[in-house]
């Protein structure tokens, strides 16, 4: 198991910038489409719900990963708990979440590209957007993290700008206005739409986690992963129902519910076409899709090399590059992602565009790492009482349950309201499954602490 060690150079502020950065196009992008099924009050109290979920589930997560500080995360603390079976389920999970949310963002940063220069290809941006920022990750952690963090910090400030500059001409009413579904009470119809909306509301928030797999990379991790997580999710929650609101109040809030880029034309009807505003918020605003999406290739790279060197996926997945990178892990996500870049307008899934399908396939599989997830802590908490735990999830077991049964719920909801795409990540597990089933049997792995394994 030569050159198959990640070496530790990760601060605080790199964590926190990994963190927020992975989620922060959340706020740029995506959630939009929940206003297409729920409309604006709806959405808001999916996206409320969704908040709390994400706040217990983190304070609860962060003890997973201060206790087992693994490239591997999710699909560590599953497989100690419950197991290669257990293992496997939330490793696959876990990269079905990573491999599919990347393509989403990437078209979005070809769609902000195009409203600067009409003439760009977006699916060719989305494309040269992978090669750069794959060679970027390739390139070394450090210059990555440093490079998260400045561009996460840049996209934080956007937004509080954003929200500055078209607050003069927010109004309640034009928020409120067919706020429930498209009607102006509330009805059954509205709860449906509710239900429906949960995985726009998820991509809020979701990748948050993902600062797990660079725990290895972490200096001290035990101290500086909970000051990172617990500062992130609050950033996170402020800024999504602040973009939400004030969005949502300036103007006709249809005309952005099922595009790529609401926040370029929220403020279009504000400031007008050709406004400084408008063209600060498109420059800058890329640099929050772009946070995004560079975080989301190191975490599904970290996943795919964790996978590789424990024997789950082959081997040669986890070879480092000489600037200690998992390089061919690197390449592997974005073959998928290129590939479901160029199925766009080829297959279509439940009518959706491939944005919102991408969208709905990933929470699936973030879904489903977070029941595993809560499962391991509870299971941890009873086979292993004596496991050093530097940060135990606050309010236990009150926190981690209100967490895991709201998880349950939205993935009930999501079957439901998709059920093809479910029945397509059904598909995509087993076969994961039986590619980690191959490869256990045909690798020779030593032993891994992280694992419980002597």
């Amino acid at each position: 198991m030569t050159n198959e060690k990640l070496k530790p150079t990760l601060g605080t502020l790199h964590l926190w910038g990994i963190a927020v950065g992975l989620v922060i196009s959340g706020e740029y992008f995506g959630w939009s489409y929940g206003w297409g099924v729920a409309g604006t009050l709806g959405f808001l109290v999916t996206a409320l719900v969704v908040a709390v979920m994400y706040t217990c589930f983190i304070f609860s997560f962060t003890e997973l990963t201060t206790a087992i500080p693994h490239a591997g995360g999710p699909f560590a603390y599953s497989r100690r708990a419950f197991g290669p079976r257990g293992g496997t389920i939330a490793g696959i999970a876990t990269l079905i979440e990573f491999v599919f949310a990347p393509p989403a963002i990437a078209m979005a940063i070809g769609a902000y590209l195009n409203v600067q220069f009409p003439a760009l290809d977006p699916k060719l941006c989305a494309v040269a957007a992978y090669f750069i920022f794959m060679t970027l990750n390739i390139l070394g952690v450090s210059i990555a993290a440093t490079f998260e963090l400045v561009v996460t910090v840049l996209a934080v400030i956007e937004l509080l700008i954003f929200m500055g500059v078209v607050a003069p001409d927010f109004s309640l009413a034009n928020f409120t206005r067919g706020g429930w579904a498209g009607q102006d009470q509330f009805s059954l119809a509205a709860v449906g739409g509710m239900f429906a909306a949960i995985p726009f509301a998820i991509w809020f928030f979701l990748a948050i986690e993902g600062a797990a797999m660079a725990a290895e990379e972490a200096k001290d991790p035990k101290r500086t992963i909970p000051k990172a997580y617990i500062a992130g999710i609050l950033t996170l929650v402020t800024l999504a129902i602040g973009v939400m609101i004030f969005a949502g109040g300036v103007g006709d809030w249809r005309a952005l519910s099922n595009i790529n880029d609401p926040l370029p034309q929220a403020m279009k009807g504000v400031v007008g076409e050709g406004s400084v505003w408008l063209h600060l918020l498109v420059g800058i605003g890329l640099f929050g899709l772009v946070a995004s999406f560079h975080g989301i290739i190191l975490g599904y790279s970290r996943q795919f090399f964790a996978l590789a060197r424990a024997g789950f996926l082959p081997h040669g997945l986890a070879k480092l590059s000489r600037f200690q990178t998992p390089h061919r892990a690197v390449l592997a996500g974005g073959v998928v992602g290129i590939a479901a870049i160029f199925s766009d307008g080829v297959i279509s899934l439940q009518g959706m565009t491939l944005t919102a399908a991408m969208i709905t396939m990933s929470v699936f599989g973030a879904i489903v790492m977070y029941i595993m997830s809560m499962l391991s802590l509870f299971k941890l908490r009873r086979s292993e009482p004596n496991l050093e735990r530097t940060f135990r999830a606050p309010g236990y077991p009150v926190v981690p349950a209100i967490a895991l049964v709201l998880a349950v719920v939205c993935l009930i909801a999501m079957v439901w309201y998709n059920p093809v795409i479910a029945s397509v990540f059904v598909v995509l597990m087993v076969i994961g499954a039986l590619v980690c089933g191959l490869s256990r049997r045909q690798g020779d792995i030593a032993p891994d602490a992280a694992f419980g394994e002597a």
